[in-house]
Formats: C-alpha cells, structure tokens, sequence
C-alpha cells in the first residue's frame, strides 16, 4: 500500500509542476522582456535581458492616463470590496440566525446569483434610466452585485461554526445586535472575509467588459482599459507594454501574497465543521 501512495504522491507533486509552470510561464516572459529594449522583447523570448533597461518602466510613468486608471481601479475596488465585505457579512449573520424557511429562501435567491448569468442590455438600461450610467457609483453597485453572492454563499457557510452561544450571551449582557454584530460578528469571520477581499479585489481590477460598457468617459476608465489603449498606441514596443502589464497586475500581487494564507484556512473550516 505504502508503494502506490508514495506513487501517487509523486505524480500529483509534478502535475503541480506542471500547473504552475504553464500558469507561471506568461508572467515570467512578461518581467523579463520589460527589461528589454525594442528589439529584443519583439523575439518574446524567456531568455534574461542581454542589456537590461528600465526606459519601459519610465515611459509608463510618465503617462498620465496610466496614474489616472490607477485611481479609478483603485476607488472603484476598494469601495466595491468594502460594500461586497460589509453586505455579504450582514446577509450571512441572518440567513444562519434566522429561524425558518425565510433564511433558506434568502440563501437560495442569492446563490442562484451565482448561476445566472449576467445580461449587459437590461443592466446599461437600467443604469441609464437610475441616471448612474458612466458613474463611479453605478460601476461599484454593478460589481456588488455580482461579487455578492459567492462571497455570502462563503461566509454563510463559515457562519455556521460560530455558536449561536456568543450571540445569546452578548444579548443578556445587554449587548445590542448592532454593537453584537460589529463587535463580535466581524472580527470571528476574519478569515472568510480575507478570502472573499482577495476574490472581489481580482475580479473587480482585471475585469475589462463592465467598465468597456458602463463607463463612455474616458476620464473614468480603470487601469485594465488604460492597458487596452496603450496597447494600441504601442503595439510596435512591446518592453513598453510588457512593463505596462506589470504595473497593472503589481497591486494584485501584492494584496494576494499579504492575504493568501487566509484562503485554505477559510475554504475547509465550513467544510470540516460544518
């Protein structure tokens, strides 16, 4: 017995290799060739810089168009992720605290947000006629919308290791069930709420459909659409676009690898006690 499961850790180890390389492989052609001059990163090779430059990095930051998309990713993920939090922790306090049908049917009219599919013509109609069309605020409730649902289907299932006990307990010290809700609630579905951050914040910053439909005013833009146009502009250079996809994707990088030990620990806590 000892044999084949030894054998079969084996071959899941270098499947994983195998994985990560083909996953990695991009990544790694992109930060080596925005080093490179014109010339040499036209080859799209993997091989390192035979003369390494940084002129690609100072032509993106000389752009004005590029610390702009930075800001307009960085309001409209930030406020769309702490809504997404904040609304996903209430719904999942009362769907497991709710006593009856209403909680499951609660549950279920929101995880099927999950299923259906998003329909763009009704969405830029409804914006229009709301008057949120091309609006900071109407391309953050968009992505509320559609983050909403994973993120209560998974601190709802986190919920249900917490004792109902806690709440009970602060309840008769007088404790109110907003004050019981902040205080006590939030800080016990840290983990979840991590997971879920991580999730909102890399869909929200790499999507390119929403903002290319609900926002015509080019001064609203996110930074995935500043990438679009660069592109366009310097297709001929493609260190320079290389070191533009960098800088795009370094805040992603950065918030992942500061919040990615919370990701296992909240995808089997539900599973294991729940």
């Amino acid at each position: 017995m000892t044999a084949p499961r030894h054998l079969q850790h084996t071959l899941l180890i270098l499947l994983c290799i195998i994985l990560s390389a083909i996953i990695l492989t991009p990544f790694l052609m992109m930060l080596v060739n925005s080093f490179k001059d014109v010339r040499e990163s036209a080859l799209f090779k993997l091989s390192p810089p035979a003369n390494p430059t940084l002129e690609n990095y100072i032509t993106v930051l000389s752009k004005p168009y590029f610390w702009r998309g930075l800001r307009n990713s960085l309001i409209i993920t930030t406020f769309a992720t702490i809504f997404v939090n904040l609304f996903a922790s209430m719904s999942a306090f009362i769907i497991q605290r709710k006593e009856g049908k209403l909680g499951k049917v609660l549950y279920f009219a929101l995880f099927a947000g999950i299923i259906v599919p998003i329909s763009i013509i009704p969405t830029i109609q409804l914006m229009m006629q709301t008057k949120i069309h091309n609006t900071y605020l109407g391309i953050i409730l968009f992505y509320v919308a559609i983050n909403l649902p994973f993120s209560v289907f998974l601190l709802a299932g986190f919920m249900k290791t917490v004792p109902r006990e806690i709440d009970e307990a602060a309840v008769i010290e007088g404790c109110s069930y907003p004050r019981l809700f902040m205080l006590l609630i939030i800080p016990l579905l840290r983990t979840p709420i991590v997971t879920s951050t991580i999730v909102t914040v890399t869909a929200i910053w790499n999507d390119f459909t929403a903002p290319f439909y609900l926002i015509s005013d080019s001064k609203k833009w996110p930074i995935v659409i500043s990438v679009y146009n660069f592109v366009s502009q310097y297709y001929t250079n493609w260190g320079t676009v290389f070191a533009f996809m960098m800088m795009v994707i370094l805040p992603v990088l950065v918030v992942y690898a500061l919040l990615q030990k919370h990701i296992i620990a909240s995808l089997t806590t539900g599973a294991v006690k729940g």
